[in-house]
């Protein structure tokens, strides 16, 4: 079993920054990636971002390319988002995923989820 547990999401004006965290712990030893998505209101889980444990590879949904970035602090099991120049289509509950396999931006490649953290953006 693995947690995952996010946090850092807030209210934030259009044009603004937040950074969520999300802390993994658990049998973690064979992790290939920690992803993020989010879902809005009456939509589908939306892939957000993804990072490979080993080497750092990550890959971003078009929406996001150039505002947000994933990082991953290995020593730490712990990932992070910084969201940059958020619009308010950005607003969603975040959740932050983990897989032990390859992983891209299907939902169903990852193994295990958090609860998630509201992001609200104001225009």
């Amino acid at each position: 079993q693995v947690q995952l547990v996010e946090s850092g999401g807030g209210l934030v004006q259009a044009g603004g920054s937040l950074r969520l965290s999300c802390a993994a712990s658990g049998r973690t030893f064979s992790t290939y990636a920690m992803g993020w998505f989010r879902q809005s209101s009456g939509k589908e889980r939306e892939f957000v971002a993804r990072i490979t444990l080993t080497g750092g590879s990550t890959y971003y949904a078009d929406s996001v390319k150039g505002r947000f970035t994933i990082s991953r602090d290995n020593a730490k099991n712990t990932v992070y988002l910084q969201m940059n120049s958020l619009k308010p289509e950005d607003t969603a509950v975040y959740y932050c995923a983990w897989a032990r396999g390859f992983s891209g931006s299907e939902p169903r490649e990852y193994d295990y989820w958090g609860q998630g953290t509201q992001v609200t953006v104001s225009s």
